[in-house]
């Protein structure tokens, strides 16, 4: 028993798939366009960073730090080649309540406890219940992350300066106006067409990329007044020093922390664990679920001690990095790699590259996340369906990804459960091997939402001395089941009659003789070798 205990706990601890090429040698044609996408995720992280760390109420370092080592370790220890995180602003809304009432340290401590839980979630293999959320609100998923992304870039076209926090997450600020305003809708839209055009011309240079050195070259070379990344703040700074949370270490702190630790964490995983199956979907592969939270609890963990607001898997930044051409590892580790020479070494002129630039590629982003077919399906799935596509998106947007997603796999899970309850019905017929007897052939699940349709199908006052409940067509699931059953047997009881059940499956046949339910007064087989008809004992779970 002991050993068998060891060897499971080792499966689960079974080293992942870290090669940098999974599937193809390290040629310079891939190489090239690895490192290239590195850099276009990267420009693009630089302003999402920023402005997220905005948002939680700490300097912009704090989240460029983050984005470079969540970025980094995921990269290289992540489930899925191609992902990219970093600091994101469903956690950054989460964050700037903590950060008002108690400072930036308890920031770090929480985002160091929301590593540990998220690696504790890894080990114990609950990243696979993400099969559980339903494909209508992976739809709602896309779409309300899309209209996210899109409001988020709303921000840039306010006048560099005037964006203030206002303590709940959100900036307020005066708009451009006039030739400034066009000049920044103008350059945007120009860097649009460049990335739809460019890969009809050439795929030598990823579009997005495309787009941005051709309108900074513009922007830089006419000298046009348009905001740039160095409006928003100076990126520049130094390596990130390891640093303790400056927290008292006693139980206050720990409640104080353990509530948001919970939240930031079932977010970043939600969020990263939806992304790997969006970006699997798109490379046709498949990654580890396990391995991935494993991958972002050891980050937020290292983030949290070198000062850094934590994060989890970027859609926007995930969807760029695969659209230019990138399915290896060494994109995102580029993409990392990239954001730290910035902030060493580049600062200055990456500080002069233009919003618009950036702003058109995730405008690009969203037309491409958005899942336009699905407003075309919304009249061809049922009801259920389309309703809870439109549910998640709307919760996503008002709410937040976590709250939106639970909310939609609660009314999908009540919706099939109400579907089953109303599947269950009998046919009634004389039985063929025990003269007298009435047959009641069941069809349909038997569980908590069908377990009082399911004593409904009785005539106890007119049924003969025996009754026989077949359940061929049945399956008997959960403990109303079994309740239901003990009701079922008692009134026939108290009438001086008796039920037998009969083709009950392994699994059936299982959790009644758990709970104690069957009796066999022949010489049949117990164990279920050979096809019995089995009394029911009453009184076990209290039915009447």
């Amino acid at each position: 028993m002991k050993r068998s205990l060891l060897a499971a706990f080792s499966d689960r601890l079974a080293m992942p798939d870290l090669s940098l090429m999974p599937k193809e040698g390290l040629t310079p044609a891939r190489l090239r366009i690895e490192l290239l996408a590195g850099l276009t995720v990267a420009l693009a992280l630089v302003p999402e960073a920023v402005a997220f760390a905005f948002v939680a109420g700490v300097h912009p370092l704090v989240g460029l730090y983050a984005a470079f080592m969540v970025g980094l370790i995921t990269a290289l220890f992540g489930g899925r080649p191609g992902m990219i995180s970093g600091a994101t602003g469903a956690l950054a809304v989460v964050m700037v309540a903590l950060v008002a009432q108690h400072g930036v340290e308890y920031l770090f401590a929480t985002v160091v406890l929301m590593g540990i839980l998220q690696v504790f979630a890894g080990v114990m293999q609950w990243g696979k219940f993400i099969r559980l959320v339903p494909h209508p609100v992976m739809l709602g998923f896309v779409n309300g992350l899309a209209i996210v992304i899109f409001l988020a870039q709303m921000g840039q076209f306010k006048v560099p300066g005037s964006v203030v926090n206002t303590g709940e997450g959100l900036s307020s600020g005066e708009w451009l106006t006039g030739m400034p305003l066009y000049l920044m809708l103008g350059l945007t839209a120009l860097t649009m067409a460049i990335i739809w055009l460019m890969p009809k011309i050439s795929r030598v240079v990823p579009a997005p990329l495309a787009g941005i050195a051709v309108v900074a070259a513009l922007v830089i070379g006419f000298g046009l007044d348009v905001p740039r990344v160095g409006d928003m703040a100076e990126i520049s700074g130094s390596l990130p020093p390891f640093h303790i949370p400056a927290v008292p270490l006693n139980w206050d702190t720990f409640m104080i922390i353990l509530p948001y630790a919970v939240i930031l964490a079932a977010i970043g995983l939600i969020e990263s664990l939806l992304t790997l199956n969006l970006v699997g979907d798109m490379t046709g592969e498949r990654g580890g679920a396990s391995q991935e939270c494993i991958a972002q609890g050891g980050a937020n963990i290292l983030t949290g001690f070198f000062g850094g607001m934590g994060g989890c898997a970027m859609i926007g930044q995930s969807m760029i990095n695969v659209k230019s051409g990138a399915r290896t590892r060494i994109a995102g580790i580029a993409a990392a790699l990239f954001l730290l020479i910035f902030i060493l070494f580049a600062a200055p002129l990456i500080e002069l590259i233009p919003l618009a630039a950036l702003v058109g590629v995730m405008f690009m982003v969203v037309i491409g996340t958005f899942a336009w077919n699905s407003l075309t399906i919304l009249r061809k799935v049922p009801l259920t369906d389309a309703f809870v596509i439109l549910l998640v998106t709307v919760v996503t947007v008002m709410e937040d990804l976590a709250v939106a997603v639970v909310v939609g796999v609660i009314v999908s899970a009540l919706a099939y459960a109400w579907q089953n309850a109303t599947r269950i019905q009998a046919t009634k017929r004389e039985s063929k091997t025990e003269e007298g007897a009435q047959v009641y052939e069941i069809h349909g699940p038997l569980f908590f939402g069908s377990a009082d349709g399911f004593t409904e199908l009785f005539d106890v006052a007119h049924d003969p001395e025996v009754v026989i409940i077949d359940f061929a067509g049945s399956r008997v699931a959960d403990q109303s089941a079994l309740q239901a059953i003990e009701a079922v047997a008692s009134k026939y009881e108290m009438a001086g009659k008796k039920i037998q059940l009969r083709h009950l499956s392994r699994d059936c046949h299982q959790l009644l003789t758990k709970a104690g339910h069957l009796m066999v007064d022949s010489d049949d087989d117990p164990d279920y070798r050979i096809a019995a008809d089995y009394g029911v004992r009453t009184g076990i779970l209290g039915g009447h």
